[in-house]
């Protein structure tokens, strides 16, 4: 059932961004987003797929700073799924802010990357197809059903090349070693609030109900996950670390007790993205911080390069 956005959430939004912003971001809490996806490139290309919706009597839109990604303004997902592109695994329904992650990594051919939080693997296939399949991707998920539905998707994607470890990340042998690493670390999900006013105001965050508890737990998992994640990439090498939260204590603040004791420092984001999306004021200069909006969830995301 949702549940009612809590005063304390409201409070933490208005003491970390002022009115104006924590407005904008209970505004976007209200929005009711259209369907996105991503044409996946290991089986298709975007042309394609618009055609395919195209005769389906889908209408869709481009987005300028990933060709490969549609909104389809008034399908919804019923009809999505529905349709043989679905079916064969020639689309990927992913929302908008969770394609920035992956995109700021650039995963390339041979490289070694860790995903830490894989399943339910949009980002993993994401970046196998970015990698045109040649990446050498190890993607985590400590969850047996949950790691069960990774290999299902990967296999539907044609991302089999993809080695699935049933492995809290937390506890992966300091004798590996990464090229790059994705930690989409497990958070709050205060960037992805639904809270339509036809519903009074309630509202939910992927089924789960904001508390402070959650989000004290987030963190301390967060941390663990960092500091594994900086342990495992090589020296002189970058890693992406992002929540689906807006929260400072789960971004910014998790990065400043990290970082200065693992040797690592942010990069800031250069990628042409960040010039087209709604972002929020970050108090980690290079973080880019996404508001929730019409069509985007709210989302952080940090590029990490180790020394």
């Amino acid at each position: 059932m949702p549940a009612q956005i809590p005063d304390f959430l409201k409070n933490m939004l208005t003491a970390q961004y002022g009115e104006a912003d924590a407005a904008r971001i209970m505004d976007g809490y209200t929005r009711r987003r259209p369907v996105t996806l991503r044409a996946n490139t290991l089986k298709t290309d975007a042309a394609h797929v618009r055609d395919r919706l195209s005769a389906a009597g889908i209408g869709w839109r481009e987005v300028s700073w990933y060709p490969d990604a549609l909104i389809l303004d008034e399908a919804r997902e019923p009809a999505v799924r529905a349709l043989d592109l679905y079916e064969n695994g020639e689309i990927y329904l992913q929302s908008l802010s969770s394609m920035i992650p992956p995109l700021i990594l650039a995963p390339r051919a041979g490289e070694c990357i860790l995903d830490m939080a894989a399943a339910p693997g949009g980002k993993t296939t994401q970046m196998a197809a970015l990698s045109g399949g040649a990446a050498q991707i190890t993607a985590c998920e400590k969850n047996y059903a949950r790691s069960e539905r990774l290999r299902y998707n990967l296999d539907r994607q044609g991302a089999g090349g993809v080695l699935v470890m049933n492995e809290d990340a937390r506890k992966l042998d300091p004798f590996f070693s990464f090229d790059k690493i994705l930690l989409d670390a497990p958070c709050s999900g205060s960037g992805t609030v639904y809270a339509p006013p036809e519903a009074g105001g309630t509202g939910k965050s992927s089924d789960t109900v904001i508390t402070m508890e959650l989000i004290e737990r987030s963190v301390r998992t967060q941390e663990a996950l960092l500091r594994r994640a900086l342990a495992l990439l090589k020296p002189g090498h970058e890693m992406v670390y992002s929540t689906c939260s807006v929260l400072e204590a789960e971004n910014e603040r998790v990065l400043k007790r990290i970082l200065p004791g693992a040797r690592a420092k942010v990069v800031p984001i250069g990628h042409p993205l960040s010039g087209e999306i709604p972002l929020l004021p970050v108090t980690l200069p290079g973080t880019v911080c996404v508001c929730p909006t019409e069509l985007y969830e709210g989302f952080f995301v940090a590029k990490i390069r180790k020394s």
